[in-house]
Formats: structure tokens, sequence, C-alpha cells
């Protein structure tokens, strides 16, 4: 009678802790690490396919303090954990406990009994003392299913089911094949942009293109980092190929921004950033992130993008703006104007870098 209101008097408590930390949820850091866990060739993921491959269920619970309140029979192991002892222990009924450090199997076949009163979207028994227990103790809780044959992980608020490694492998090669044709469109709008610069016709329709086109290829490999995390050492190839296309994509985008925008880098970014995948692709919602109306004509512009191909750095960049007030003027201006601003050496050298940049492009 005493334990039983022990364990009332502690599920009351951990309930008022529940509603005054927002139902404990789960950081985007305690979910990237959760992932990890799990990931392919953990021993964790191991013992949960190894469950899976014996079609049986379970229900694995990590412990954290307070956790014997909830818990009741079973049976004491404190012995290493290994991927077959779990696979071993599953053919009992109750749940497996794992040590705080998840290196050690604590207990075995013990039954949990978490509140009943907090909400769950589960169906079975099973999950739904998963999914309660990790909300009411805010610990890792995993389970698997016997008749689905499916693994599933919880952390305070966080569910998530694991996907078979094929399958997000295939979803990343998709998304992969899309992100590089994206950086194909990309590229070829940032050199038609600086084309337009560089004969001083600079375009806010355009370099909203550019921005619209590094801003989807950004928003899709944000996505495409999730499965990583899922994937583990099996990502690794696909994850350098990432890594490649999207180089210096977001860099590109700051600068277009910076030469553009009517505010400045960091307002105009908050805006940008904010806009869903849909509302990305209405270029007007770009246009009105930079702060335009109505009037979206350019007579000028600093030139940060294309002054920053050039070996000078941000301070000497600043310098021949300021003075020159336009990009136009600051690359067909005289080596005397240059020398004035930023000294002789980096003269010399500026005006040998810009002279290359034009030929570049217009022959």
């Amino acid at each position: 009678m005493e334990e039983k209101e022990e364990k009332k008097e502690f599920q009351t408590q951990i309930l008022q802790e529940e509603e005054k930390n927002g139902k404990l949820k789960a950081t985007e850091e305690e979910t990237d690490q959760i992932l990890r866990i799990v990931a392919p060739g953990t021993n964790f993921r191991s013992a949960l396919e190894g469950v899976v491959h014996a079609k049986k269920g379970a229900i694995i619970v990590v412990e954290i303090e307070g956790i014997h309140q909830v818990l009741d029979g079973g049976f004491k192991i404190n012995s290493k954990f290994t991927p077959q002892k779990i696979v071993e222990l599953s053919k009992m009924d109750g749940a497996i406990i794992l040590s705080k450090d998840m290196k050690r199997i604590t207990q075995a076949n013990v039954m949990v009994y978490p509140d009943k009163k907090i909400s769950t979207r589960e169906t079975g028994t099973r999950h739904k003392t998963a999914e309660r227990t990790a909300k009411m103790l805010g610990t890792l809780v995993a389970t698997v299913s016997e008749r689905r044959s499916e693994m599933t992980i919880y952390y305070k608020n966080f569910r998530h089911v694991i996907k078979n490694v094929n399958e997000i492998l295939r979803k990343v090669n998709e998304q992969t094949q899309i992100i590089e044709k994206q950086r194909e469109l990309f590229d070829s709008n940032v050199e038609k942009l600086t084309q337009m610069e560089l004969r001083n016709y600079p375009s806010l329709q355009q370099a909203s293109t550019v921005i619209q086109k590094g801003r989807l290829i950004e928003k899709m490999t944000n996505d495409v980092k999730d499965f990583f995390l899922e994937l583990g050492n099996e990502g690794t190839i696909l994850k350098t190929r990432l890594k490649e296309l999207t180089s210096n994509v977001e860099k590109e985008v700051n600068l277009v921004i910076k030469d553009y925008t009517k505010v400045d880098l960091k307002k105009s970014r908050i805006l940008i950033n904010s806009l869903s995948y849909e509302e990305i692709l209405d270029s007007d919602n770009i246009i009105k992130s930079l702060a335009y109306g109505e009037n979206i004509k350019v007579d000028k512009i600093r030139g940060w993008r294309v002054l920053s191909k050039t070996s000078l750095d941000e301070s000497d960049i600043a310098a021949l703006t300021k003075e020159l007030a336009s990009l136009g003027k600051t690359i067909y201006s005289n080596l005397n104007s240059y020398k004035t601003i930023i000294g002789e050496e980096k003269a010399n050298i500026f005006k040998q870098e810009v002279d290359e940049i034009k030929r570049a492009y217009f022959t």
C-alpha cells in the first residue's frame, strides 16, 4: 500500500514537472543525438534489428533518475549489453532496462507502469507504455512491434519510426539528383547575373532568381541532412557528394542579398529563411524580403559579390565601395583611383584581377 502511494506521489510530481517544462520537449540537439544512437552499425540498432529478424517484440527503456518508481517485477541481470543478449531477452514479455550509459543490461522481464493520464497517439499496449514512459521520465524508450516488424523510438515528446536503410538511401539519392539539377540552374543564373552586373546593368529580377535557386538548394539540403543522421556510416559517400553540390551556395546567396537589399543582410536573410517552399517559388516574396515595393528598378549596386572574387579583404572592398559608390565605377576606374584608396601594391593586383574577370565574361 505504501509503495503504491509512493508511485502515485512520484507520478504527480513528474506530471507537474512535465507541464512546467512544456511537456518535456526534446531539443534539436537531443533528437539528433538519439538518431545517431540508432544509426546503422551501432550496437543499439543491431539489437533492434536482431529482435525484428527473430520475429519477436520488445520494449527497451534506458535508466533515468526515478525510473524504479514505475517498474515492477522482473529480475536483475547487470550484464554487459550485446545485441545477442537483447534478442534472447526479447523472448520474454516484459521490458528490458539498460543502464544510463547503455553499456549494461540491468533488468529484464519488467512491467512498466507510467501514468495513464499522459496522452498517447499509440494503440498497442507496448507502444502506449513506451510513449507514456518517454514523456513522463524524459528518457529513451525503444519498441519493436512483433506484428508489424517495426522499430520505433521515443524520447520526451519525440517519436520516430526507424526506416529501412535501403528506403532512406533511395530517398536521399532522389533528393540529391533534384539538388544537382537546382545547382546547375543556380550556377547558370549566377553567371547571367555576373554578366549583367559587369555591363553595369544590375537586375533585381535576376538577383531574386539567384536567391530563389540558392535558397531552394539550402532547404532541400537541410531536409536531406536529417536522413544522414539515420544512415550513419552508410551515408558517407552521399554526404561527400552533397557537400560538393552545395559548396559556396550560401556565401553566393548572402553576397547577392548584401548587394540588393534595401535594409541589411541579416534582416533580409531572416525573412527569406522563413519562406516555405511554395513561397520561395514566387519571386515577389524574395523581392519583398529585400524591402522593395512597387518600384523594383535598381540603378546601381555596391558590387560585394563580384569584388569578392578578387583577393581583396572585406575592409578594402568596403573602402572601394564607399569611395566609388557603385560596382560600375569601381571596376571601370583607373589605377590611380585604386591607389589612393587601397594603396599601390593592392591596387596593381586588384586592377589585374578585375581585368581578368572582365575578359573571362566578355571574350
